[in-house]
Parts: C-alpha cells; sequence; structure tokens
C-alpha cells in the first residue's frame, strides 16, 4: 500500500481503540451498525443506550465529544429529508404545536434519524481512531475483493495530487488578474476543467505504465500483514456483541 496517507477525520492518539487491528475495527462498525439498523423504531430506550455506547468507545478512545459532533454535521442533508417526512407521508394525522403531521412519518423520521445518526458516529469513530492505509489494509485482511481495494487505493492517493493541481491551476489564473465574478466567467472554468481532465488522464496513463515497468500484473504487493489476537478481537468485538443484547431486549420486551 505504499506509505501512509493522513486524512482530516483522523486523530492520532494511542488509546487502546487506536492500537486495535484495524479490521477488527472494521468488523466490530460493521457488525454495530447492522444491529442498529435491526432494532424496532418504537423501542426508543435502545437508541438511548446505543448513543451511551458511542460515548463510552469515544472516551475510551480519548476523541472529544466536539471533534465527534462535528463531523456529525456530515449527515445535515438527510436530516432536512427526516424533517418533511412528517408534512409529506399519508396515514393517520396528529395534531403537534398546531401543525397536522403523519403518524407513520414521525416514525419514519424517528427513524431515520436515530439510525442515521449513530451509524455516522460509529464511522466517524472509526475514522477518528484509523488512518486510511491502515483501514485499506483491514478491508485487505477482511478479504475485500481486491480490486475494489485497489482502486479505493488510488482514489484516495491521487485525489490529493488531482487537488493540487487544481490548486497550482487557480493560483496561476489569480496571478494572471483572473477572477470568477459572474457566468461570463463560466467559459475560463469549463476549460479549466477540461484541461484538469486532461492533465489527470495523462498523470494515470504514465502511473499506470511506471507500475507495469516495475511488473505490476493486477495485484499490489502485500508489504505489512495485519494481524489480530484473541484479546483484540475480544476487546473490538465488546461494541456490536452488547448491542445485540440491547437489540435482543428490543425486539422482546
Amino acid at each position: 500500500m505504499g506509505a501512509g496517507h493522513a486524512h482530516k477525520l483522523y486523530r492520532a492518539g494511542n488509546s487502546p481503540v487506536h492500537q486495535l487491528p484495524p479490521h477488527c475495527k472494521l468488523a466490530a462498525t460493521f457488525g454495530f451498525v447492522i444491529v442498529v439498523a435491526s432494532t424496532p423504531r418504537e423501542a426508543v430506550w435502545a437508541f438511548g443506550l446505543y448513543a451511551l455506547l458511542i460515548a463510552a468507545a469515544a472516551a475510551v478512545a480519548r476523541i472529544p465529544a466536539g471533534f465527534l459532533l462535528r463531523r456529525l454535521l456530515i449527515e445535515v442533508p438527510f436530516v432536512a429529508f427526516a424533517v418533511l417526512m412528517p408534512f409529506v407521508a399519508q396515514g393517520e394525522r396528529v395534531e403537534v404545536l398546531g401543525m397536522s403531521l403523519s403518524v407513520s412519518g414521525l416514525w419514519g423520521a424517528w427513524n431515520v434519524l436515530a439510525k442515521g445518526t449513530l451509524g455516522v458516529a460509529a464511522s466517524v469513530l472509526l475514522a477518528s481512531t484509523t488512518e486510511l492505509r491502515a483501514l485499506l489494509l483491514g478491508l485487505q485482511r477482511l478479504k475485500l475483493p481486491p480490486l475494489l481495494v485497489q482502486i479505493a487505493s488510488f482514489m484516495i492517493r491521487y485525489g490529493d495530487v488531482i487537488n493540487d493541481e487544481l490548486r497550482r491551476m487557480s493560483i496561476a489564473r489569480r496571478s494572471r488578474g483572473f477572477e470568477a465574478r459572474g457566468i461570463r466567467h463560466w467559459g475560463v472554468l469549463a476549460k479549466t476543467a477540461g484541461a484538469l481532465f486532461i492533465r489527470s488522464y495523462e498523470r494515470g496513463e504514465r502511473v499506470y505504465l511506471a507500475m507495469v515497468s516495475r511488473g505490476y500484473a493486477g495485484s499490489m504487493p502485500v508489504i505489512d500483514e495485519v494481524t489480530a489476537t484473541r484479546t483484540q478481537w475480544a476487546y473490538a468485538a465488546a461494541l456490536p456483541v452488547t448491542a445485540l443484547a440491547v437489540c435482543l431486549m428490543g425486539w422482546t420486551l
């Protein structure tokens, strides 16, 4: 996978969660999300317990609450969709603060908000404690199709390269006195986008030829073999297993 690659969601640390192997954290996060999604929406108390589990995991990982909450803003579009559901859904209506809202819409909005927020929080916690390179190694360890892992690896590595190229082109435009202020400048921006596409395509061709010349035959060599002990798997399983117990109570109570 080559050298490490930092990302803005990652928060460096030396907590027990940071030290867990990436494939253990990936499996635990996936299991937790599946359990949350399987919980009946009527078990409101269960989602409160799930939130406490996430908060406990964040505390063990030494991730500040503000850091976690700021990154939850990514789900704002889904929140907007959920807010509209009680107004547009059909069926039995109920009066809330003088507004006629759909009962099924209210339950649907709660379902989207609760499960979506918990899923995003678990994903943010995973990204906050695991470097991108480690995530790719974890996916490889979990036997994800190698081609998908390679595509993700190249996308991550060369996304920043393209962003840097776009930044240099923007600086070159500004150094020549250009500032996009209206629709009449869209032509220049379109030409910039076209030039960026061509440069990116050519760069990709050169990178591919360089890889082939060094023996690339469709698979990347595994430089670091990521392993996990039974104790580490047990630590990682604590979150989804506890959540599963809560889910089962939600179905039976």
